[in-house]
């Protein structure tokens, strides 16, 4: 019997299925479409589970920790992430997101509740480098208390995004009576920083291979609201808390100064810097005064709480090398400035960082 043939009409065509992409990123997957939703499924949902972000809309409803409004206050932030390499000793983009807006919050004395997070990733890139990152990010999470409730993903054309950006913001409740900003310190109280300055500037910076030298040094990058929690315990009445990320500890030092109309007395002998970071910035004409941290924290404290301080921040694994940096001190000439009591006796200007020291560094 003959074969019937069959003419190819618009009535009896038919579109393939689209090719699967398991192993890069392709514009696909920032369509909103099918593709889209396998990566929200596939990706990032194996490893958010908070069940608002489950549920699939556009938002997450949520209610306050405390139903009497008056109980506390919300404080919020939001913060973006574009740190070269993606993959760094101590941590990653993924842990660097969370922890930082974690960091944020905490310092105005909140609890850390939870967290959004948007992505923009670049065409091309793994999506097991992707995965692994968001694996990070949930593992940060988990650390530090909070919870992913939203989140967005965008993909970008090949070469218009260094591999992947991601923006966090999060939200955390201050308990009522607690007030902790950068325009409280006052004469007279103690400025305690909770470990040493630098790490992770230089760690990062040696990863990228660019300046020929190498070390065994960590990036400090970690949530420190578990710490600040012991450190509020033990001084109630911390003024301030700040952490010294872009700029460091001389550039985050002088916004306090600012903002609180006051003078810094820091110690140059007080100043702790590992061996090997002093050796990196020694050899690249740099001061650990302006190196970005990730992990530590300025606590600005009375006078009578530094001893009760320094003891809580010691005793926290993230705190061990705690010290005292100096005194809040009247401003003169009505300039308020950080100032160095350095090794020999003299005193010199610690200004605020000029220009772009290490860029795309956190």
């Amino acid at each position: 019997m003959e074969e019937k043939k069959i003419t190819p009409t618009i009535e009896n065509a038919s579109c393939p299925l689209p090719l699967r992409h398991n192993d890069r990123i392709v514009l696909g997957h920032g369509s909103g479409g099918r593709m889209t939703e396998e990566l929200i499924q596939h990706v990032f949902l194996t490893h958010f589970k908070h069940p608002e972000l489950l549920l699939g809309n556009d938002f997450a409803s949520l209610l306050p920790p405390q139903t009497d409004a008056h109980q506390g206050r919300l404080s919020v932030s939001t913060d973006a992430h574009i740190v070269k390499p993606l993959f760094f000793p101590g941590g990653d983009i993924g842990k660097l997101a969370v922890s930082g807006t974690v960091n944020d919050v905490a310092m105005s004395g909140a609890i850390p509740l939870f967290l959004t997070a948007s992505f923009i990733i670049e065409e091309g890139l793994s999506i097991q480098v992707l995965e692994k990152v968001v694996e990070s990010m949930a593992y940060t999470a988990e650390e530090a208390g909070v919870a992913v409730i939203a989140g967005d993903t965008k993909v970008a054309e090949r070469g218009s995004v260094d591999q992947l950006f991601i923006s966090t913001s999060g939200i955390g409740w201050i308990p009522e009576g607690r007030t902790i900003n950068g325009q409280s310190a006052q004469i007279g109280d103690s400025i305690l920083i909770s470990g040493t300055m630098g790490d992770h500037g230089i760690a990062v910076l040696a990863e990228r291979g660019e300046l020929g030298f190498s070390t065994t040094i960590q990036s400090d990058v970690a949530p420190l609201n578990g710490m600040i929690a012991e450190l509020l315990k033990a001084a109630p009445h911390t003024h301030v808390l700040r952490d010294p990320t872009r700029g460091g500890v001389a550039t985050t030092l002088n916004e306090i100064a600012r903002q609180s109309r006051v003078s810094m007395l820091l110690q140059e002998e007080a100043l702790p810097v590992k061996k090997q970071v002093q050796a990196a910035c020694e050899m690249l004409g740099f001061d650990p005064l302006y190196i970005a941290n990730e992990g530590k924290l300025l606590a600005v404290v009375p006078e009578a709480e530094t001893e009760q301080a320094l003891n809580a921040l010691r005793a926290h694994p993230l705190g061990k090398d705690a010290a005292l940096l100096g005194k809040v001190i009247a401003f003169e000439n009505e300039t308020p400035r950080v100032l160095l009591q350095t090794l020999i006796g003299g005193k010199r200007i610690v200004d605020v960082l000029s220009g772009e020291l290490l860029p795309r560094i956190c």
